[in-house]
């Protein structure tokens, strides 16, 4: 079965980062639906029950999203609380629709990776700011398979890899590397 890759940013059009991993997810529509929530819900109501069949027909899902304040972006936010409910997503014998289901993050940060750690300037890895996300998941009693980053302020072309920012050719190797991540997955 394919991944779904729910891909939530305000404006992939000027995205850098977020827009070029969903051009090379899209190069493989018979391995990867890609659903743009902003696209989808433009009002910001969420269809439960299509959202629902949509994950069930899909084995894996990845949530592909920028760091906005250190968590996600609202709609993603809205998405997570109004799809993964109580007999879908969990809590009785008939919820059981994310259980062992593979479940992964891929996200943009627009800092480096540098200032996400412990003596960065903002004093958390990464890892730690997405422990609600691991949470989440594994509440609902998902596969949890971890997160894939790509660190660097998007549409920054000046960057280069030694600064963690992605340079045109980095980012080209970061999607590649990207879809071996949600290959392993």
């Amino acid at each position: 079965m394919k991944t779904l890759v729910i891909v939530t940013h305000p404006s992939i059009e000027t995205s850098t980062i977020n827009k070029r991993l969903v051009e090379e997810l899209k190069k493989f529509p018979e391995k990867y639906t890609v659903h743009d929530l902003y696209k989808a819900y433009p009002d910001g109501n969420i269809d439960i029950e299509s959202e629902q069949r949509l994950v069930e027909s899909h084995s894996k899902l990845v949530l592909q999203f920028p760091i906005f304040w250190f968590n996600c972006p609202p709609l993603l936010k809205k998405w997570l609380d109004d799809v993964l409910t109580y007999g879908w997503g969990y809590g009785s014998s008939n919820g059981n629709q994310m259980r062992n289901r593979k479940v992964a993050l891929a996200v943009s940060t627009g800092i480096r990776r540098k200032e996400y750690s412990s003596d960065g300037k903002y004093r958390y890895a990464l890892k730690q700011l997405l422990t609600p996300f691991e949470t989440t998941f594994l509440y609902c009693n998902a596969d949890y398979r971890s997160f894939f980053a790509v660190y660097g302020k998007e549409g920054d072309e000046a960057s280069s890899v030694e600064d963690n920012r992605p340079t045109t050719g980095a980012l080209e190797e970061r999607a590649h590397e990207y879809l071996r991540f949600i290959d392993s997955m």
